[in-house]
């Protein structure tokens, strides 16, 4: 954990990291104590991503002369403004087009910005930063300020910026960040008049993972984006694979089958350039730690600017792997000192036999229940959903307890320590607190919900809790099937994915953390198991568990309007 930890906490040395609130997003500019003109490059997220998700691109850009730009999407990680409209819907594309030019323009006042600017998105941001070039033309953020607001050719346009880029509590004001000097660290700086010389247009495009609503053809000065290099995980859908070679293969004027990665087609001079970069062993999010993505973007960057780098490239996946490890493997000797709770093990006891309908029935019950049922009762979206589908699948859990075990309690001479509980249950939240919360929320993704997320929490808190109490008495208890705590959870993700092939539409992008739970799962079922044996109790890892997973969807998931 120490070893992991000193690492990652070497990847700020020799950066500053900017916090800025403009009023469509919170921003973080990352850059090194040299202060010369550099290359801007604004960095998105995708959808439930963060600014924190995007770090190994940002860090690696600012190690390398760049000045790194990243912000909060509305609805995402810190950024309290609601995400309006549906998927797909245009309302939501404008609001999230609205956010990317309001943060290009203010990258495009730093002082130190030279004129050169490009745009590197993740996923959903990899669509809306080709909309954005589309819409915006070979216009810079600069020469925008000077046309008229016409519809959809003037998104973003905010006359008199920066003076009204501020936030909304007016805790950063863009006419002090002017006069601020950059160099401290502390506060951000604008630059009203934007940069000397003539305005530069929008240089180049890394879409990373991008999920492409329009086919974008031939390249057309002014109307496609220059430059786009696109980057994909291997692991990845063959059909999102496909629309990078597609999209190549229009400017190499040759079939899709045949476009090669690694090789540039077109010319980097003329902006017609494209490229296809596939990493291997990684999917749509282990393409953000992987070395070949972080060194492809930058080489991309280097030609394009004709920009001189230092070769450091952020490798915090191992580093982050090895952290958790520590996490997981310090775990368990932590779990012996717990206190007993418990005379005897508690819980339902139950043999394969009589546990195999109990896991089952509520998997393929639940998502057929929820089928009908509207899922937007919570203003944030997917979340929703994820909150009734542990709240019915616990209840089903309940009943077929109720069915299966007879009223009378096997357990009634069992001695329950209440102060051992509350001092074990106490330990356990500190420790996954401390070692786990923390660390995601400063190195991997936003973890740590915003109170602005409290309301929700409350409800997903609920639900996890209902779920994870009826799931730890039914796989628990003298004499239960050794592997029904693994069964069960293999259910509730079968029971997920049923739900996604039901309801397409509406619930795809359960697809993406599909993944993520699974990893929950195997941590806190370790965790679980650990604290069961000590303590004898399974209500105390139920509770523990329910909040960490209550916590990590909250932050997660977008707040929608």
């Amino acid at each position: 954990m120490l070893i992991g930890l000193l690492w990652l906490m070497t990847t700020d040395q020799g950066l500053i990291d900017l916090e800025v609130r403009l009023e469509q997003a919170p921003v973080t500019v990352y850059r090194t104590n040299d202060l010369s003109p550099a290359p801007v490059v604004v960095i998105a997220h995708g959808f439930s991503g963060s600014r924190q998700m995007m770090e190994p691109f940002a860090r690696t850009l600012a190690h390398n002369g760049y000045i790194a730009v990243s912000f909060d999407f509305p609805g995402h990680g810190a950024n309290p403004r609601p995400l309006e409209g549906k998927i797909g819907d245009q309302q939501r594309v404008q609001v999230l087009l609205d956010a990317l030019s309001a943060v290009v323009d203010y990258a495009s006042a730093l002082p130190q910005y030279d004129g050169r600017l490009a745009l590197l998105g993740h996923s959903m941001a990899g669509d809306i930063a080709v909309r954005y070039a589309d819409l915006n033309g070979d216009l810079s953020p600069a020469s925008r300020l000077d046309q008229p607001a016409t519809g959809t050719e003037a998104i973003g346009h905010r006359p008199g910026y920066p003076d009204t880029s501020v936030s909304a509590d007016g805790d950063v004001s863009a006419d002090a960040e002017a006069d601020a000097n950059l160099s401290t660290g502390s506060e951000a700086s604008a630059n009203p008049a934007g940069p000397a010389g003539p305005a530069a247009e929008l240089d180049a495009i890394v879409a990373i993972s991008p999920y492409l609503s329009q086919d974008l053809g031939e390249h057309r000065p002014g109307r496609t984006p220059d430059n786009l290099l696109f980057i994909y995980g291997e692991w990845e859908p063959q059909m999102i694979l496909d629309q990078g070679r597609d999209a190549v293969a229009a400017v190499a004027d040759r079939p899709s089958s045949e476009i090669e990665p690694n090789i540039t087609y077109g010319d980097l001079d003329l902006g017609n350039a494209r490229r296809l970069v596939v990493a291997e062993n990684v999917e749509h999010i282990g393409v953000l730690y992987s070395a070949s993505a972080l060194e492809a973007a930058l080489d991309w960057l280097n030609q394009v600017f004709d920009h001189q780098d230092s070769g450091w490239i952020d490798a915090r996946g191992a580093w982050l792997g090895l952290y958790f490890l520590g996490v997981i493997l310090l775990a368990w000797p932590l779990s012996r000192l717990l206190p007993q709770v418990s005379s005897e093990p508690l819980g339902a006891g139950l043999d394969w036999r009589r546990l195999l309908p109990a896991a089952l029935l509520p998997a393929l019950l639940t998502p057929l229940i929820l089928r009908p049922f509207p899922s937007d009762f919570l203003s944030i979206a997917i979340a929703d959903y994820i909150a009734l589908h542990f709240a019915v699948y616990a209840l089903l859990t309940g009943l077929m307890l109720l069915l299966i075990r007879p009223r009378r309690s096997e357990h009634s001479g069992a001695h329950i320590s209440v102060s051992g509980f509350m001092l074990a249950l106490l330990a356990v939240i500190a420790y996954q607190t401390l070692s786990i919360a923390l660390p995601t929320d400063l190195y991997v993704a936003a973890f740590l919900p915003d109170p602005h997320r409290f309301g929700i929490l409350a409800v997903l808190l609920v639900a996890t809790t209902a779920w994870f109490v009826a799931d730890e008495w039914l796989t628990r208890g003298r004499g239960a099937f050794a592997g029904g705590y693994a069964l069960t959870k293999i259910m509730f993700l079968v029971s997920l994915i049923l739900a996604v092939v039901l309801n397409l539409e509406e619930l795809f992008f359960l697809v993406i953390i599909i993944p993520a739970i699974l990893i929950l799962f195997v941590v806190f079922g370790l965790f679980s198991s650990w604290i069961y044996r000590r303590t004898g109790h399974p209500l105390l890892a139920a509770l523990a568990n329910a909040l960490a997973f209550a916590i990590a969807i909250t932050s997660s998931f977008p707040i929608a309007d």
